[in-house]
């Protein structure tokens, strides 16, 4: 089974060139692929996974009462809908502990679980660099400056951590149909709206993504990340990569635990493509997508908005 391509992060830090065609080819035919080399320090990831899998284990009136709303989008959440469907998993999305004005809610951190808080942002603090340097090596694949969208990125972005645990399913959809319409997902077929997701998952497989119609397993291995660019990308780039759609399988036997990082920039940035060519898309700004498309996420609203409404 083909899996996907692996990058070098130490190799990125040195603008490799090598590196740097194997990342555009990466972003081109794939959409995904797999972050090696992270040169993070030994049990990191490790005391994320273990830190989750406590929070989680806690009892749903306890997590209930971390509850997002939406009026503020960070803490717990087991109601989520993707393609108007709801997804089998219960999630935990948090930011830094920072004004924006945008959004002045905070994340309600668990009392009762010593350490949490410093473990998740310190992981978010790590993703957060690790995504500035992807992003500045796509704008290089591009051809561009490699901190050409850097000044969106700084103090102020959107970006959040997610927290997934997805239950052992009793009911879960037939793996081998493209479109399932009986049975559940983990989270059902979409992509990403942002720029660069940042995925740390357990050894318990699950993530799919289509290519060349068809769903790829991406499976799990140790001291790597999974790294997959977002709608955003897909318009700076003007179509030269696209963003992947994927879905996660829910299981029958095992559950599963991820940590989601999604990188995106201020609410307040219009974006649009920087290649140089006759653009394909109208501007997209940023909040008003993000709003968008959050909103599917409590009910069903019908169709929901995607890039594609951006075509010129």
């Amino acid at each position: 089974m083909k899996q996907i391509p692996s990058i070098s992060l130490r190799e990125l830090k040195t603008n490799n060139r090598e590196t740097i065609e194997s990342l555009a080819n990466a972003c081109r035919y794939w959409g995904f692929f797999r972050l090696v080399d992270l040169d993070l320090k030994k049990g990191t990831t490790d005391q994320l996974l273990a830190a989750m899998k406590v929070f989680f284990d806690l009892p749903h009136e306890e997590k209930r009462q971390l509850s997002r709303t939406e009026k503020n989008p960070w803490g717990y959440f087991d109601q989520e809908l993707t393609k108007n469907k709801q997804d089998w998993k219960e999630i935990f999305d948090l930011s830094l502990d920072q004004a924006d004005p945008h959004n002045q809610s905070q994340t309600p951190w668990p009392s009762s679980l010593s350490g949490f808080r410093e473990t998740m942002l310190h992981w978010h603090h790590l993703c957060e660099t690790i995504s500035l340097t992807l992003l500045e090596s796509i704008m290089q694949s591009l051809r561009l400056h490699r901190s050409s969208l850097a000044q969106h990125f700084t103090h102020g972005n959107s970006s959040f951590l997610r927290l997934n645990h997805y239950p052992v399913c009793k009911v879960p959809a037939d793996p081998d149909e493209d479109f399932p319409t009986e049975g559940h997902l983990g989270i059902y077929h979409h992509t990403d709206a942002g720029a660069v997701t940042v995925l740390l998952q357990d050894e318990v497989a699950g993530l799919q993504v289509r290519h060349n119609d068809t769903w790829t397993t991406i499976a799990s291995e140790n001291d790597s990340l999974i790294i997959n660019v977002g709608d955003l990308v897909q318009v700076w780039s003007n179509d030269r990569y696209k963003a992947p759609l994927h879905r996660v399988l829910a299981n029958s036997k095992q559950g599963r635990f991820s940590a989601a990082f999604f990188m995106n920039p201020d609410f307040s940035t219009n974006c649009i493509p920087q290649t140089g060519d006759k653009p394909r898309y109208r501007s997209v700004n940023w909040g008003e997508f993000r709003s968008a498309r959050a909103a599917g996420d409590y009910a069903n609203i019908g169709d929901e908005v995607q890039i594609s409404d951006y075509r010129i």
